[in-house]
């Protein structure tokens, strides 16, 4: 695996990268952080996509200058398996708090449950749940909810990509969702209960895959806790995926080796004809015998402005984080 500049080399706390972590049950995201920031000895990490205590699985955590480039996966699609018990209503949505009210079920067949999920909307409004950290007035909704509160919540549009059937053991339905940021699938589990003329509540969310890591049918390589623990600090270093990795979709062009001093201090260059007609949105940058040094708009024919720079590798550790370079 090759790695972004600063994995090796240089200050020991000096490790740039992104790491695919299994997020276990009960922890939360910040505190997953904070503990693989303590393992790697890394002086700057964040995850890119809060998991709650009850749900698992993929949570990207970028280090090092890899934060920079975090907004890419915020921003990303993900993909969820979900399990959400039909017939039992709580107060949370999930497994958070007690069952406030029940009700009998009728006795679905695969094929009708499969029939719901293709009607389900693929665009539709969701309205955030009460027991959220989204902000209303400057307060988290869920202190409001505590408080015995409701207050108007604005809906906002999900896009469902992906809604398919994977398994149905009354009175759990099984399901893998692909869908838009800013999703919540607790709304999702009582939105579909409600369509199949019940109640429901989610009773467990696993994530499988953030664009462009993996999809439900190619789920990325997680790296669990564990796993982690037991390697030496090199091995897990060589755990982590390049800077640039959340970016391979993005169009790449490679500064003439006149223009990327300039570059790198922030100045907008000018770049080959030829190079500049690739040019369409942003792109990715890469200099010869550094690799990935940045993202850049263009500014006018032929001319590329830095909109987020990687700060300039020691010597030991330069070399391109590009794998799809010839």
């Amino acid at each position: 695996m090759q790695r972004g500049p600063g994995v090796t080399g240089g200050d020991a706390r000096d490790v740039h990268g992104i790491l695919l972590f299994d997020k276990p049950l009960g922890a939360s995201s910040a505190g997953a952080v904070a503990r693989i920031k303590r393992l790697f000895q890394a002086s700057k990490a964040g995850h890119t996509g809060a998991l709650d205590p009850l749900a698992t699985g993929l949570l990207p955590v970028c280090l090092g200058e890899a934060t920079k480039f975090g907004a890419q996966l915020l921003d990303a699609d993900k993909t969820y398996r979900v399990t959400v018990r039909l017939g039992e209503r709580t107060a949370s949505a999930d497994r958070e708090s007690p069952v406030i009210e029940r009700r009998q079920i009728p006795a679905w067949d695969r094929d009708q449950l499969e029939r719901a999920l293709a009607a389900f909307p693929r665009r539709y409004d969701q309205v955030p749940p009460m027991h959220s950290a989204l902000k209303q007035d400057g307060k988290p909704l869920y202190e409001y909810a505590r408080a015995g509160q409701t207050v108007e919540r604005a809906p906002r549009e999900v896009r469902i990509h992906l809604l398919d059937l994977t398994d149905w053991s009354a009175p759990d339905l099984t399901f893998e969702v692909c869908c838009s940021k800013g999703a919540y699938i607790r709304v999702l589990a009582e939105d579909l209960a409600a369509q199949l003329g019940t109640i429901g509540h989610l009773a467990s969310l696993r994530r499988i895959a953030v664009a462009p890591f993996g999809s439900a049918q190619a789920p990325p390589r997680l790296w669990s806790l564990e796993a982690l623990e037991a390697m030496s600090l090199e091995e897990r270093r060589g755990c982590l995926l390049p800077v640039d990795a959340a970016l391979a979709s993005w169009p790449r062009i490679d500064l003439p080796a006149a223009a990327v001093a300039a570059f790198r201090q922030g100045r907008t260059v000018s770049i080959g004809s030829e190079e500049a007609q690739k040019i369409t949105a942003a792109v990715r940058v890469y200099a010869a015998m550094e690799g990935f040094v940045g993202l850049a708009t263009s500014a006018a024919a032929g001319l590329l402005k830095p909109t987020r720079l990687v700060a300039a590798p020691p010597p030991a550790a330069a070399g391109s984080v590009d794998k799809n370079r010839p």
